[in-house]
């Protein structure tokens, strides 16, 4: 990196947000992406655009107390980033898991400034969470530590200020009890969350979105080298609500999925994964993926999840967490053969990783773009809520199948025009950076 401004401004990131290496490792990501945009832009330098943008508009954090079933007080702390409504409300997911920090929520929140840019709807970019930890809670326990995280965040949120949905830890379930305290506290029933169910204002295709417009993406890029999922063999990371429906899209393509993972290892069945299975253990038991033998004699499990980059495989689909795809299993993946790997998660690879993958010319969709789904059909389930509307599943998918092919068309021509053909990673760095920085810089100094 050659940009003065972009080295400042980056080592100032560094002294004000210590011990935040997620949050700096997805600024300094992008940020090396921008430098041709910013050499383009001289004004973005006047305005002190990235001094700005790396700051967020509001920080909350805020304590959650609850009782267990025994009666016995616990206490976690929550938090909501509001990063930037340049472009709309504050649009970001929840997270509910022990790893939560200051840090992995302002790297969300970050990233999904320009994720949510490039889905082309009317959202800025938000994040929160709390270090609880729902594995092992009673329904009765998940209710009331729901209830009282609501009891804080409500005073923040709103349809048209800030529109939080699920991530990691935080699915239907959560999302109702949320809403149904946010409705009691306010008196008002709106289109405040995301990701509720389908008999108060919930959105049909909203559970496949992340997972199918990650596939979406996917393709349009193997087009690229008039290729297809048709025949092909798929490795996912992770088997929660994204990996499933990544399987079953490919799937449905004329892939094969032969591996999926939770974070005690991996199931690999040479025969390709039986997905009624996985579904019935992980939705409906909420088991161990490793469960899967029990009904597949045939299948293996391997307690290193990391190894599953270790199979050969056409495409790669890393669903599960962030920086789950390191170096070494980048080059497993490049002396396997590997033709395309798509992120369905947020920051699943590191950036030596990525570097890997661009070096020896994989077809890689970083994540921003490429799982952009999710939060897409959330923007339209915002769209249904206003209007009052319910959308069929096929308009549903017909508009995310759009959106996604769009974001790709926008990554890969912004990418062309910058210099850097092909370089997925710029393209929606700077696509999703240019949108957000001309919004900004047309607002003036709020």
């Amino acid at each position: 990196m050659s940009n003065n401004y972009i080295k400042e401004v980056l080592e100032t990131v560094k002294k004000r947000n210590p011990g935040e290496s997620e949050f700096y490792q997805a600024v300094s990501e992008i940020f090396e992406s921008l430098e041709p945009a910013i050499e383009r832009h001289p004004e973005f330098k006047e305005a002190a655009l990235l001094e700005r943008i790396v700051e967020p508009e509001r920080q909350i954090i805020f304590r959650v107390s609850w009782q267990d079933d025994k009666g016995k007080v616990h206490v976690n702390r929550g938090f909501r980033i509001q990063f930037n409504s340049a472009l709309g409300p504050y649009k970001g997911g929840i997270r509910f898991h022990p790893s939560v920090y200051i840090g992995i929520i302002k790297f969300l929140g970050f990233e999904q400034i320009f994720k949510n840019s490039l889905t082309g709807l009317m959202m800025g970019g938000g994040k929160g969470g709390s270090d609880f930890d729902p594995k092992g809670k009673s329904e009765s326990e998940i209710m009331r530590f729901c209830q009282s995280f609501m009891n804080e965040l409500y005073r923040h949120i709103g349809a048209d200020t800030d529109v939080p949905a699920g991530d990691i830890g935080v699915g239907g379930r959560e999302v109702a009890y949320m809403f149904g305290q946010w409705k009691k506290l306010t008196k008002l029933f709106n289109g405040v969350l995301t990701g509720k169910g389908l008999d108060f204002g919930g959105s049909l295709g909203r559970t496949e979105a992340t997972g199918y417009g990650c596939v979406y993406f996917c393709e349009e890029m193997l087009k690229k080298i008039e290729d297809s999922f048709d025949g092909k063999t798929v490795v996912i990371s992770g088997s929660g609500n994204v990996a499933i429906y990544a399987c079953e899209k490919a799937m449905q393509l004329g892939a094969k999925v032969v591996a999926m993972s939770d974070s005690n290892g991996f199931i690999y069945d040479k025969d390709g994964i039986n997905l009624d299975t996985v579904k019935q253990i992980k939705e409906v038991k909420r088991e161990r993926i490793k469960g899967y033998l029990n009904e597949h004699k045939s299948a293996k499990f391997n307690g290193k999840s990391s190894d599953i980059w270790n199979i050969d495989c056409d495409i790669a689909l890393p669903c599960a967490t962030q920086n789950e795809l390191g170096k070494e299993a980048a080059e497993a993946l490049v002396r396997n053969k590997c033709l395309a790997v798509a992120e369905g998660a947020n920051m699943p690879c590191t950036p030596e990783a990525i570097q890997v993958f661009l070096n020896n010319d994989i077809l890689f969709g970083p994540g921003k773009a490429a799982n952009a789904g999710g939060v897409a059909t959330s923007g339209l389930e915002m769209a249904q809520d206003s209007q009052r509307l319910t959308w069929s599943f096929e308009e549903v998918d017909e508009k995310l199948h759009e959106i996604m092919t769009n974001i790709y068309k926008t990554v890969s021509r912004t990418a062309e025009e910058y210099g850097t053909p092909d370089n997925f990673v710029n393209g929606a760095n700077i696509g999703g950076f240019l949108k957000v920085a001309r919004a900004m810089i047309a607002q003036g100094l709020v």
